[in-house]
């Protein structure tokens, strides 16, 4: 699909009647060659290039006439835009749409202006903010997957390449003022060091100012990853009260007035998207309490979804012919089969995800008010998108406090949720999600969640847009299909603005989205929609539509099964069909009916997988996260460190995970010894730290927030110089087994020996390791310690180190297959065969096929028994369930 439309007078939608030049042509408004002038450029090439002096150079000035170049201005009239998009958000969750939970801006928004109800994204984060800011498909954007789990092929980089310059590069160029709060998760994992390239931060992407968080989520509370710009800021240091979702919102309405005032008659745009509702649910308690005292959750998720759905029928938001897409009984639990327990915790999980979605959707509630305060409402294009994915199922089948846990692997039970954390849920301790039957519950009525890019659960987003001055049918909706690589061509076309030929001197590759300007034509409520062909793909799971068909994938993969897909062949995987022009929520396969359209539609999505990078199909998911990728540290086995240094993210700081490695920190202590950070990296919810606690050498590692391994000299140092050394032998054979499809080489035991000038003073084994990630939104910090501490009894941040550090060093020596582990891997991964039999998966049966339900239930509670009766710690006692349940 290219652009199409974009040049066509805003008139000829009927729904404005400007005398503004086409876009194809150069005005200039104001006295030519004075200082006020502006001029509208064509937009074909940018920078646009240099205007030519019009003036009269003679040898003097007094004989001279100057001439100044003029600013370049989008047309007369050119609206302000407004984009906002929330996380993890199913269409059933707000209230615009059917929901239970107030959402009054997106409601203000919708009622404004059109609800639309057909809309569609990629089923994952970064992916489809690729697409929204560039126009093109989220593999042409290099953004097949999340940038955490990018590898070397085009489609999967996490490279936005030069041909693709964003909305913010085009609208900049073009003589808007642009911004961006909130997340950030189109920046390589592998760029986001302090020192740059910035060529894909923000700044490098035509934003001129940014405010928000590098990665996939973060903290509200603590977000180590927090920049201005490209400076990382600790704001919330030394103010337990503050939290993100509100400095946010603050910091763009400061924005938003100061570009009013100093530039009051250029329009802005402003990209906002905050990280609610992506874990962790970090509301204030204030919204907690609002939350608890409306009791929307407590008849449970099966009665929710029964509500969610008359609610969407009375609305209009589903056609009155929609079905409800049955519950899955063989995944999932009814509410009435739980026990007391089970509902007390997974009502306090809900409660705090909808006081933090109506917590994010009130602060954005600040902003869009603010654009009325300074008076520029009507003439501001407003696009609310309710979530960049469906609701996430990635917070386990029970939920979970630490979602860094879930994706190492572990799962923390009910009766651990209820003594350890319910009291502080949602609060600095937790980095909390929800059970999985929430999630599915607020896809209603459509079967599925995030990272399902084959149903429409995780791909439907609800979208409210308003434009006062242009969209009268208020309140309106509109079902025609679309995707969020429409939304640049339709702000161009809103702004008369054209998409760029050339940029830097790079030809542009065409914008895959086309423009849905024409909806906002009353005339046009019911016109067929002008998108007609779309592919879906994520982690192997994959659709294809065309003009109300969808051929999809079945799911062969639980999207909370986050280790699961190695050896599997996603190209042969088994079609389902849907008739979506009578079957508006997937909710009736009909392929064995109409074989021949299966046919059709299989050749069409192999066709369109070629034509926009999706190649090679990866049905991997979170062992990805530890494939080898471009870093400051690619290639390297030593490092040193002289001087305090914080900050370093976590895709370029050296990974410790399934390997030897060997600490050594020369220092110089105080007559007490000492006190504070050499070495960390993580925090709270899982890390490691080398550093010297009241005089005494410590190392500990955070086995992500359940269990802390500690390893301590007994004895205080005596003032002077002194070589601290933490060395560790990793029993596995490393990460080399993933290339065989098996993770046996992952996450195995290890023993650390600490030493202090070349005498042990601690020898510990520790029988399981961190697997895959750290905390996602901590750093690697030297000297001190940003974010959250690894171990609060111990201390709290910054913990500047009090002595001198002469250097640190870490060796790290990765294991290597011999010739046999070879041997054995090739022949385990030839006895599982090519990947999953049409009704098998890996991890999960799919859904239809499942069976045993009752019997894994009664064999997990035996083990849960079991580790009970052996008096374990948490973490163990976790650890033997999942391994006594295998």
């Amino acid at each position: 699909m290219k652009l199409a439309g974009l040049l066509s007078s805003i008139s000829a939608l009927g729904i404005l009647a400007l005398a503004a030049a086409p876009a194809s042509a150069q005005t200039t408004d104001g006295a030519t060659g004075a200082p006020n002038a502006t001029i509208v450029i064509d937009g074909k090439q940018l920078p646009a290039p240099p205007q030519k002096f019009e003036g009269v150079i003679n040898q003097l000035a007094q004989d001279s006439k100057p001439f100044w170049p003029a600013r370049i201005a989008p047309r007369q009239g050119a609206p302000n835009v407004l984009l906002i998009m929330t996380d993890d958000v199913g269409y059933g969750a707000p209230s615009t749409f059917g929901g239970v939970i107030p959402t009054p801006a997106l409601d203000r928004i919708a009622n404004d202006g059109l609800r639309y109800t057909n809309f569609h994204s990629t089923a994952l984060c970064s992916p489809t903010r690729a697409a929204l800011i560039t126009g093109r498909n989220h593999h042409s954007a290099g953004f097949g997957v999340v940038s955490e789990q990018a590898t070397g092929y085009p489609g999967y980089n996490s490279i936005i390449t030069e041909d693709k310059a964003t909305i913010g590069r085009i609208l900049l160029d073009n003589g808007y003022r642009t911004s961006w709060f909130g997340k950030n998760h189109n920046t390589p994992a592998f760029e986001a060091s302090a020192t740059g390239p910035f060529k894909q931060w923000p700044s490098g992407m035509g934003f001129e100012y940014f405010y928000g968080f590098m990665g996939g989520d973060t903290s509200q509370w603590q977000p180590g990853t927090l920049v201005r710009n490209t400076t990382y800021i600790y704001p919330y240091l030394g103010n337990p009260k503050w939290n993100l979702t509100t400095a946010m919102a603050d910091d763009a309405i400061s924005y938003m007035n100061q570009v009013n005032t100093l530039t009051p008659n250029q329009p802005f745009f402003l990209y906002y998207v905050p990280g609610g509702t992506h874990a962790p649910h970090h509301p204030t308690p204030e919204w907690i309490e609002k939350a608890t005292n409306l009791h929307l959750f407590d008849k449970g998720w099966n009665e929710l979804r029964e509500q969610i759905f008359a609610n969407q029928k009375k609305l209009g938001t589903i056609p009155q012919n929609a079905r409800l897409t049955p519950w899955p009984d063989d995944l999932l639990k009814r509410w009435d089969a739980l026990s007391d327990d089970e509902r007390k915790m997974f009502k306090r999980q809900v409660e705090v995800y909808a006081a933090y979605l109506m917590y994010t959707d009130h602060e954005i509630g600040r902003v869009i008010q603010a654009v009325e305060d300074m008076g520029k409402l009507d003439n501001t294009l407003i696009i609310y998108i309710s979530g960049d994915n469906g609701s996430s199922a990635e917070g386990t089948l029970v939920g979970t406090p630490n979602e860094v846990a879930m994706f190492n692997g572990v799962e923390v039970s009910v009766e651990d949720q209820l003594k350890y954390f319910y009291d502080v849920w949602g609060s600095d301790r937790t980095y909390n999600h929800m059970a999985v039957p929430w999630s599915w519950a607020f896809s209603t009525p459509f079967s599925w969640t995030k990272q399902i890019a084959s149903h429409f659960g995780g791909t439907r987003q609800g979208m409210a847009i308003s434009w006062p001055k242009v969209i009268t049918d208020k309140g309106g909706i509109r079902q025609q299909f679309h995707h969020v690589i429409d939304i640049v061509p339709t702000i161009l076309e809103a702004a008369g603005v054209a998409q760029p030929d050339v940029v830097d001197g790079i030809k542009q590759s065409p914008i895959d989205g086309v423009s849905m300007a024409y909806t906002f034509d009353k005339a046009n409520a019911n016109a067929p929609s002008t998108h007609k062909v779309q592919y879906f793909e994520m982690m192997g799971d994959h659709a294809i539509y065309n003009d109300g068909w969808m051929a999809s994938s079945k799911v062969m993969r639980a999207p909370w099964q986050i280790q699961g897909g190695l050896g599997a062949d996603p190209a042969k995987y088994p079609w389902e069909l849907y008739d979506l022009r009578n079957d508006w929520t997937q909710a009736e396969n009909v392929a064995a009916k109409y074989p021949e359209k299966v046919k059709e539609m299989d050749a069409l999505f192999w066709q369109e997988a070629k034509t926009y990078q999706v190649l090679p199909l990866d049905a991997t998911v979170a062992t990805r996260m530890v494939t080898p990728r471009p870093s400051l540290t690619a290639g390297r086995s030593q490092f040193t460190w002289t001087t305090p240094l914080t900050g370093i993210p976590n895709g370029d700081a050296p990974s410790i995970l399934n390997t030897s490695y060997t600490f050594k920190a020369e220092v110089e202590v105080p007559a007490d010894g000492g006190d504070g950070m050499l070495i960390t990296q993580g925090g709270r919810f899982g890390g490691y730290g080398l550093y010297i606690l009241k005089g005494k050498p410590t190392f500990t590692w955070n086995l992500v927030d359940l269990k802390r391994v500690k390893w301590q000299s007994p004895a205080v140092l005596t003032a002077g110089k002194h070589v601290l050394e933490f060395d560790f032998k990793y029993d596995g054979l490393g990460m080399g087994t993933l290339a065989f499809a098996s993770p046996s080489g992952i996450g195995r035991s290890g023993t650390g020996t600490l030493k202090v000038d070349g005498q042990v003073v601690a020898t510990q084994a520790m029988p399981h390791t961190i697997p895959l990630i750290l905390a996602f939104d901590e750093s690697q910090d030297i000297g001190s310690d940003t974010g959250t501490p690894v171990d609060d009894q111990d201390y709290q941040t910054p913990f500047a180190f009090t002595g001198k550090i002469g250097k640190i060093t870490l060796s790290i020596d990765r294991p290597q297959l011999t010739p046999a582990d070879v041997e054995k891997l090739r022949a385990a991964l030839a006895k599982a065969g090519d990947g999953p039999a049409p009704d098998e998966t890996v991890g999960v049966n799919p859904i239809g096929g499942l069976s045993g339900v009752a019997a894994r239930v009664e064999k997990l509670q035996d083990c849960r028994q079991q580790a009970l009766a052996q008096n374990l710690t948490l973490f163990d006692r976790i650890k033997f369930v999942q391994s006594c349940a295998r």
